[in-house]
């Protein structure tokens, strides 16, 4: 074990498999979690459970992986759990706005803790292999420090400034760039259908021509396929990251004209029920609109 115990709160899909990877990378590992399944199982791999926040935050290092600004503000940016944390670096791996990580690095250093932003790329099988893609931002030395975390969690770290709002920028913008790939797929999809055209034969060869990688084979099965359970990234979380976009552009006079249209898309979806799918769920309403059949 190392010599220094890590506190990580948000046990979630993503959050349980990146505790599981520091864990076995041999770190001292504290866990808290609102509710209580997925401590009882990291315990089971050896973890510490925290009775509260403040035990957490009575670690050398904190880990956070929660769902959005609420949850981070609610349990994370309390003045009273900071003003009696021991902790000297806090670890933010959510993806937020760029407002909250401004209040987040401010908040923190009133009370003398390290902030940094660490979002990540994967879904939860990646996260639980320990292979993500960790873009970090923040002070030089406190990532140096957050190293071996990274290291343990993540397959490479990208650097994005001295800013932690720099590495939330950058997720943001990744983000909004995959849901703008899943709207493109599914509207060509349903243009081939409705043309006697096979989505399968079309996803086929775009992956194997034009758009190798990842995204569009993955995403691109999925809706080609209309199969969105279960979820490796919920639908309602993809309608809040394409609302972090429009939010920051909004702030920075960056116009996001597809931004727009991917929210109303993503509304429609949760207004259809689809709430519980995986954001490429959003697919579903490209089909509506062209008439195709459910």
């Amino acid at each position: 074990m190392t010599g220094t115990t890590i506190g990580f709160v948000g046990l979630g899909g993503m959050g349980r498999g990146m505790a599981g990877s520091l864990l076995r990378a041999g770190h001292a590992v504290r866990v808290w979690n609102r509710s209580p399944e997925p401590v009882a199982a990291l315990v089971a791999e050896g973890a510490e459970p925290a009775e509260s926040l403040a035990e957490v935050f009575a670690a050398d290092t904190v880990v956070s992986m929660l769902a959005d600004d609420t949850a981070v503000e609610r349990l994370l940016l309390d003045p009273a759990l900071l003003a009696g944390a021991r902790a000297s670096l806090h670890v933010n791996m959510a993806t937020v706005s760029l407002a909250l990580a401004e209040r987040a690095e401010e908040l923190h250093a009133e009370h003398g803790i390290g902030y940094v932003a660490a979002p990540v790329l994967g879904r939860p099988p990646v996260a639980a292999a320990g292979q993500l893609n960790i873009l970090a931002a923040g002070d030089g030395a406190l990532l140096a420090r957050a190293e071996p975390l990274f290291a343990a969690m993540g397959q490479r770290t990208w650097h994005f400034g001295d800013r932690p709002s720099q590495a939330n920028t950058t997720k943001i913008s990744v983000n909004f760039l995959l849901a703008c790939a899943i709207e493109s797929m599914a509207e060509a999809c349903a243009l081939a259908e409705a043309n006697g055209v096979r989505p399968t034969d079309l996803i086929d060869l775009l992956t194997g021509t034009l758009f190798p990688g990842p995204v569009y084979s993955g995403y691109g099965a999925m809706v080609a396929e209309r199969r969105y359970e279960p979820a490796g990234f919920r639908l309602p979380l993809g309608l809040k990251d394409v609302g972090l976009a429009l939010d920051a552009g909004a702030v920075a006079t960056v116009p996001l004209p597809f931004g727009s249209v991917l929210r109303d898309a993503f509304l429609d979806a949760l207004a259809h029920g689809d709430g519980e799918k995986d954001w490429a769920a959003v697919a579903s309403v490209a089909r509506r609109r062209a008439g195709l059949p459910e």
